[in-house]
C-alpha cells in the first residue's frame, strides 16, 4: 500500500503527516456497510501491516453518523436467502475485518458521533480508542434481528472493555447505549462537542504518530495476545517484547534527548 496514493472505492480515505482517515460516507443512509465495503475495509486494515508510513489511523462517519451498520436491502435482505456455506463465508468476511483492526500495528481511533449500531458499533469496539460526542448512541442490536450478540468477536472483546455483566446487558437486549453512559461503562474514552470531534481524534493521532510507532505496534500486540496466557506468561512475553523495544534506536533517542534536557524525536526504528 502507498498511502499517499491510496484511493479506495467504498469509502473516504485521507493521508497526512503519518495519520490516516477512514470516513464511512453514505451519510444519506447513516454510512451502512455493504458486502463491498466490508470486504475493502477488511483489505485495507490487512494492507496497513505492510504500510510503515502509516502511524496512527482515525475512522469517521460522514454526516454526523458514524454507521447504521450492515445496509438492510444491500445486505440483510440478500443474507435472508443464501444457503449455509454462504452464510458462513459471510460471516468469516466480516470477523476477518475485525482480525484486520486488531492486528494492523496502528492504534485505531474512533470518532463517534450520532448512530453507531450493528456492525458499526463493532468496528467502534474493535478500535484502540473511541471519543464521542454527547450525541453518540451504541447498540449491538443484533438480537433484535434475531441474531445472537456473539458476532463479530463481540463476545470476546466488548466484554474486557466494559465488563461481562454490562457486555451482557448489551448483548441480550440490543438496546441503545447513551454517550454518558458509554463513557461511564469505559466505552468511550472521552465526550467532546461535534465540531470538535475529528480534530480532538486527529490531536490524539497525531501525538501517538509522533510517539515511538514501533513500540506502540508492540503495546498493540500485546494487548491482543495477553487475553488469554496467565499472569507468569504475559510478564514472559512482555520482558522479551520490552527488550526488543530497547535495541530500536528510538530508545536510545530518548535516552540522549533525556540528558539534553530536550523533547525526544522518535523515528520509529
Amino acid at each position: 500500500m502507498n498511502p499517499e496514493s491510496f484511493s479506495p472505492e467504498h469509502f473516504g480515505w485521507r493521508f497526512d503527516a503519518g495519520v490516516a482517515t477512514v470516513t464511512l460516507n453514505r451519510p444519506e443512509r447513516k454510512n451502512p456497510l455493504t458486502f463491498e465495503s466490508y470486504a475493502e475495509l477488511r483489505d485495507t486494515f490487512r494492507a496497513l501491516v505492510y504500510a510503515p508510513a502509516v502511524k496512527a489511523v482515525v475512522v469517521i462517519g460522514a454526516g454526523g453518523n458514524f454507521s447504521s451498520g450492515g445496509d438492510v436491502h444491500e445486505i440483510i435482505g440478500p443474507l435472508t436467502k443464501m444457503a449455509m456455506p454462504e452464510l458462513l463465508q459471510f460471516t468469516r468476511m466480516t470477523g476477518d475485518l475485525v482480525k484486520a483492526m486488531r492486528t494492523c500495528p496502528q492504534p485505531i481511533i474512533a470518532a463517534i458521533d450520532g448512530i453507531c449500531v450493528g456492525a458499526g458499533a463493532i468496528m467502534a469496539m474493535a478500535s484502540d480508542m473511541r471519543i464521542a460526542t454527547p450525541a453518540a448512541k451504541t447498540a449491538f442490536l443484533f438480537t433484535r434481528v434475531g441474531l445472537a450478540g456473539c458476532d463479530m468477536g463481540a463476545c470476546a472483546i466488548l466484554p474486557r472493555i466494559i465488563g461481562q455483566g454490562r457486555a451482557s446487558d448489551l448483548l441480550y437486549t440490543g438496546r441503545m447505549m447513551g454517550a454518558e453512559e458509554g463513557e461511564r461503562w469505559g466505552f468511550h474514552n472521552r465526550l467532546v462537542e461535534p465540531d470538535a470531534l475529528l480534530d480532538e481524534a486527529l490531536g490524539l493521532a497525531r501525538s501517538l504518530a509522533s510517539g515511538p510507532t514501533f513500540a506502540h505496534g508492540i503495546t498493540k500486540t500485546q494487548l491482543n495476545t495477553e487475553w488469554a496466557v496467565s499472569v507468569e506468561t504475559a510478564i514472559e512475553m512482555e520482558a522479551q517484547a520490552q527488550a526488543i523495544c530497547m535495541a530500536t534506536n528510538d530508545f536510545r533517542r530518548a535516552f540522549e534527548a533525556f540528558a539534553d534536557k530536550r523533547s525526544p524525536e522518535f523515528a520509529g526504528d
